[in-house]
């Protein structure tokens, strides 16, 4: 059984110090473009999610954001 990120629109990412990511394309046969929706839920309970064409430059921005804190 796979979980899906969200239910309703709302993140399933709840436990804190936990990240999720899920794989989808974008465009039609040889134009077809492979993203990360990702999510990561802070130890205070801030969720932080992005969207990037790997899932390094995912945790890139999310330690970034996280440094910023």
């Amino acid at each position: 059984m796979t979980t899906k990120m969200t239910a309703n629109g709302v993140s399933t990412t709840t436990t804190p110090g936990t990240e999720q990511y899920e794989v989808f394309y974008t465009g039609y046969r040889t134009r077809r473009k492979k993203h990360y929706q990702y999510d990561y839920r802070h130890t205070n309970g801030e969720l932080f999610s992005c969207v990037a064409g790997t899932l390094k430059e995912c945790r890139q921005r999310r330690d970034e954001w996280l440094n910023k804190k």
